[in-house]
């Protein structure tokens, strides 16, 4: 049985503790979609609370927000976007539901890369990180390099939020570049070890321009950016012929698309099905993407898998 100066000196360490956690509230962040709450909590770790719109397999692309998501960013202390055009509609909202704070634009400062002109077309474009250039492909995640920049552009914004924090994100966000900077070497190490010629493969839409040029992967796809797209009879027998006579090896469906018509190219051009892409969005935490890198090194590992294997298309 404790003592009375003991159980005295318990219940005051005790007190002391929850004094303290109730000074250390977590920051609420909002982020637009699951690929940015993955990158928040990464570097926010127990010091922040996570709340995305866009959720786990969903399509920010046709996103359309109800009246309550508003009122949960009105709540929010920091606001998360990508830009590029992907999620304009998270500024509006957080701003008609009386959000004051700050809105950081997770892409702003990469090197950005137009949508191309043509199937084979990868030009560069420059823009102010906010979308407002036309023709700027906003999927700018699938460059691990570009996520680095997203990680420090939201350590920044945590730090500035919060300063008491600083030493913590920024401990947390040093950890988390390591951990890329050994994802991208891992990547480009992986599909450098196949032939040119062998690196052609067919998506649902066009999400993978930065990937692309990164990693010296050819795509192509028979939607445009937006995965709400509808491709015309003309453009999917124009790829169709474009992948026999290429000889592309594998076509992949996204976790966020219909695959009927990737099943129908695939029947046509006679390439195999290699499996299942994480473009958008990540996976449940029970499906194989819960997390950013998790999902980069899924869809390595579903390339790598079908691209050594898979015959070229008739």
């Amino acid at each position: 049985m404790l003592s009375l100066s003991r159980l005295t000196t318990t219940l005051l360490a005790t007190f002391a503790l929850s004094m303290g956690a109730a000074h250390a509230a977590p920051i609420e962040v909002t982020a637009s979609f699951s690929i940015l709450g993955d990158m928040v909590r990464e570097v926010g770790g127990d010091r922040v609370t996570i709340q995305t719109l866009v959720g786990p397999d969903e399509d920010a692309h046709g996103f359309q927000p109800r009246p309550s998501d508003s009122r949960r960013i009105g709540s929010a202390q920091l606001v998360v976007a990508n830009g590029l055009g992907f999620d304009d509609w998270m500024t509006r909202l957080a701003r008609s539901g009386g959000y004051k704070g700050p809105i950081v634009i997770g892409s702003t400062g990469i090197k950005t890369i137009a949508m191309a002109a043509d199937k084979h077309d990868h030009g560069h474009n420059h823009d102010d990180g906010h979308g407002k250039e036309a023709g700027i492909d906003p999927h700018a995640w699938q460059d691990v390099g570009n996520a680095q920049r997203y990680v420090s552009n939201i350590a920044a914004a945590l730090i500035e939020v919060d300063p008491a924090g600083a030493d913590h994100y920024r401990a947390n966000a040093e950890r988390y570049q390591g951990e890329l900077k050994a994802l991208d070497a891992e990547i480009r190490k992986a599909l450098g070890s196949l032939p040119a010629a062998r690196r052609k493969v067919v998506s649902s839409h066009a999400a993978f321009g930065y990937f692309a040029h990164a990693y010296d992967v050819q795509f192509l796809s028979p939607v445009g950016v937006s995965n709400n797209a509808e491709p015309t009879a003309k453009g999917v027998a124009q790829l169709i012929r474009q992948l026999r006579k290429e000889k592309v090896p594998a076509i992949f469906v996204e976790n966020i698309s219909d695959p009927r018509l990737s099943e129908r190219i695939r029947a046509e051009s006679g390439a195999v099905m290699g499996g299942t892409l994480y473009s958008d969005a990540l996976s449940t935490a029970a499906g194989p993407a819960p997390t950013y890198v998790a999902m980069m090194r899924h869809n390595l590992n579903t390339l790598m898998a079908a691209l050594t294997s898979a015959p070229p298309a008739r």
